[in-house]
């Protein structure tokens, strides 16, 4: 194994060029953070035409119309472009204008799997083109589920690419090709081991590109402890229990970070009023500012409740629906920011209409990005009920900004959030463990009477604020698993 190793991360969306969610952020900070430890790094991702600005992120094409042999019938032309996301950190860009610069969304075509297998053999022929002797591809999510397969079938002969070592990150488990892979049928489903159909047969869109990972990669990761535990059960392993569970020798779990240089309170030039651990009370002109700007009564003694996250049934908002009537009579007010599931979003819609001075309902993904910060900033708690969690980055985001969780037990959020003890005066949020509405609530209402004791509440959000949770250590720990593939 070299001392200095050459990584190249390939994922579908990289922070700040594209981003819909967790994983535009995890592949920008990891990275970066590894670049930090002195290692060669660099990311592939696709150009979205309609998305990214080539001219604002100064984007030079390094290799045109190149051809891209998919199997021993069918080809396409790409270009190659190239960025920085920080000094010797280039990232590439996969520009094919037939299946990423025809929209202004990034997901959600009728061919998926097909957009994604061009991305996959396309990044591994630039490998090649510049020569690169990669010693860990390292590929998030479903959508480079297929380079790992790639790597032991038709490029195993590759001489740039035959020392290679291939890690795979679960990010989510719900999501494992480019449709919901319960609604195929079992003759249809993709058993993993069988030759890929070509571009154009509609088979293609049955592959379950997670699973030809988890059956090729050296490595298989994901993103908390806890998950890892979780998806070798039946309960939450989305029908590939089975497999990951045969695989476990090879199945570890490093919680995510966030950028500390991106997310820090004190340094945040959009806030009303920066602040830090030694000074959380300046919190309070964040607060104003967040009541006024959603056009909530302004009152520093209201405590204030938010959601960040995607509105989607995962994300628990069917508990946090269903307990609006009660949650209304509370002297709280909630600020839900996000775009999601119609249905949910309609219903708080609905609410806000009723209770206009207890909730204002913003259901705009854009918006999440503008005001992210400024949210956590001038929120006293976090929400996130979720049904299952991988790991979740808005709760660690929010306790930076002294924002603290209310959250399930669950996945990351149980590895990343501590009870809070009144008596011991240890943790750093309010969790409760069970599925259920009724200890959701308790857990509400524990937060709020909490908030009332000042002097608790200001060491919580001091002590919130001061939780390790940057990209160093993790960093470190998938260095010790890149060495661990090339061990084993």
């Amino acid at each position: 194994m070299p001392k200095k190793l050459k990584i190249v991360h390939i994922s579908s969306e990289v922070a700040p060029f594209s981003k819909t969610g967790g994983l535009g952020d995890v592949s920008r900070s990891l990275p970066k953070a590894l670049r930090r430890l002195n290692q060669e790094v660099m990311i592939i991702t696709p150009l979205y035409g309609r998305l990214i600005d080539k001219k604002k992120h100064r984007l030079k094409i390094i290799f045109s119309d190149v051809v891209v042999r998919l199997n021993s019938q069918e080809s396409i032309k790409v270009n190659y472009w190239r960025g920085y996301l920080m000094e010797d950190l280039p990232v590439y860009f996969v520009e094919c204008k037939k299946f990423f610069s025809k929209h202004k969304y990034l997901y959600g075509s009728s061919h998926e799997n097909a957009r994604f297998l061009v991305f996959s053999v396309a990044a591994l022929k630039l490998l090649s083109l510049l020569k690169y002797p990669a010693s860990i591809i390292h590929c998030h999510d479903w959508q480079t589920g297929l380079i790992p397969y790639y790597l032991k079938t038709d490029f195993r002969y590759s001489k740039t690419l035959k020392q290679a070592k291939s890690i795979f990150t679960i990010h989510n488990l719900i999501f494992q090709f480019g449709r919901n892979w319960w609604e195929v049928s079992l003759a249809d489903k993709d058993y993993g081991r069988t030759k890929l159909p070509r571009l154009a047969d509609p088979a293609l869109e049955n592959i379950n590109f997670v699973k030809r990972a988890i059956l090729s990669a050296d490595i298989i990761n994901t993103v908390s402890e806890q998950y890892r535990e979780e998806i070798m059960t039946k309960k939450f392993g989305q029908d590939l229990q089975r497999i990951l569970k045969n695989r476990s020798d090879r199945l570890f779990g490093i919680i995510n970070g966030i950028d500390y240089n991106t997310y820090n309170p004190a340094e945040d030039k959009s806030l009303a009023r920066r602040y830090s651990p030694a000074e959380p009370k300046l919190k309070a002109d964040n607060k104003a500012w967040l009541q006024k700007k959603f056009s909530l009564p302004v009152n520093k003694d209201v405590p204030v409740l938010c959601t960040t996250s995607r509105v989607t049934f995962q994300k628990g908002f069917e508990f946090i629906i269903n307990l609006f009537p009660q949650l209304v009579k509370l002297d709280a007010q909630f600020i839900i920011i996000g775009s999601g599931d119609k249905k949910y979003l309609n219903e708080l819609q609905k609410i806000a209409r009723r209770y206009p001075d207890k909730i204002a309902v913003i259901p705009s993904h854009e918006a999440n990005q503008k005001y992210e910060t400024n949210v956590y900033a001038g929120a006293d708690f976090f929400l996130l009920p979720s049904v299952h969690e991988p790991c979740g980055l808005n709760q660690l985001i929010a306790m930076r900004y002294g924002c603290i969780p209310i959250v399930r037990e669950i996945g990351g959020l149980y590895d990343t959030v501590e009870n809070f003890n009144p008596t011991t005066k240890r943790g750093t949020g309010f969790t409760f463990e069970t599925e259920d509405e009724a200890m959701f609530y308790a857990a509400v209402i524990r937060a709020l009477e909490n908030y009332k004791h000042k002097k608790t509440w200001n060491n919580l959000v001091k002590r919130a604020m001061k939780q390790s949770n940057s990209w160093e250590i993790p960093a470190k720990k998938y260095l010790e698993l890149y060495k661990k593939a090339f061990k084993d």
